[in-house]
């Protein structure tokens, strides 16, 4: 995936040189990243669309039996790991999670770039959860809460923020020169935290099922974007005919 996208960002830039070095040699580099917003920006008009378009009985009616499925199997054991879950993906926990990758970052990888790169991906996430909530204003399930909730329902916060954080955190342990055992572990278990907190959610009655569906996407798209920005970052670095240092 790294290299197809160095590879795309490498044939654009090469292109966008070509014409326009006679301006500025800055120039395709910007017009590169304003590209890569667009398709941001435009992805996130996609949702929004999507998202208004889904407001039928028909997702109704599914969020309704998926909910009651998943509400069905209530037991204080699987309480107990869904509210432990949720709280991972909570505040509390990316603080946790986040001075434990810091410590990895310095003295094992010796590198503040992760560090600065996930922190970036969580509040990107977060700052953009409030906004989608804000304008989409979707109320909350009226069905008993097992946990307290402060905020709007559509895209659930913790699913996003799990899928940007979590889900940034499998690419770059992907990319880190570890054991592969340990690596495919580390994978599998961020895989399944990101599916728990997901369907925490809805076990404990604070979400429907699209709530956690949008979360999802909506925080795919803060990888994808996260991805393809910091790759253009470190490929522009690499090019000593740029001024960046």
């Amino acid at each position: 995936m790294r290299k197809t996208i160095k590879l795309l960002i490498d044939k654009l830039r090469a292109f966008l040189r070509e014409k326009l070095h006679q301006y500025d040699v800055t120039l395709p580099y910007v017009i590169t990243l304003i590209i890569a917003l667009i398709f941001v920006v435009g992805g996130i008009n996609l949702f929004v669309e999507l998202t208004e378009s889904l407001k039928t009985d028909l997702l109704a009616d599914y969020d309704q039996q998926i909910a009651a499925y998943v509400i069905s199997h209530r037991n204080p054991a699987l309480t107990k790991y869904f509210i432990f879950v949720t709280h991972v993906g909570d505040i509390y926990g990316y603080a946790a999670v986040l001075i434990a990758f810091t410590l990895m970052s310095i003295f094992v990888f010796k590198n503040w770039k992760y560090i600065i790169q996930i922190v970036l991906v969580l509040i990107l996430s977060a700052v953009s959860n409030l906004m989608l909530k804000r304008f989409i204003d979707r109320a909350r399930p009226g069905i008993e809460h097992m946990v307290s909730v402060e905020t709007l329902s559509y895209p659930s916060g913790h699913a996003m923020s799990a899928m940007a954080f979590y889900g940034f955190l499998i690419y770059l342990f992907y990319r880190f020169k570890i054991n592969i055992f340990l690596k495919i572990g580390v994978i599998l278990l961020l895989g399944l935290l990101i599916l728990s907190i997901g369907l925490s959610r809805i076990y404990l009655g604070v979400h429907f099922p699209s709530d956690i569906a949008g979360g999802y996407i909506a925080g795919f798209i803060w990888v994808v974007f996260c991805v393809l920005l910091f790759n253009l970052i470190d490929v522009f670095r690499r090019d000593p005919r740029t001024p960046i240092v």
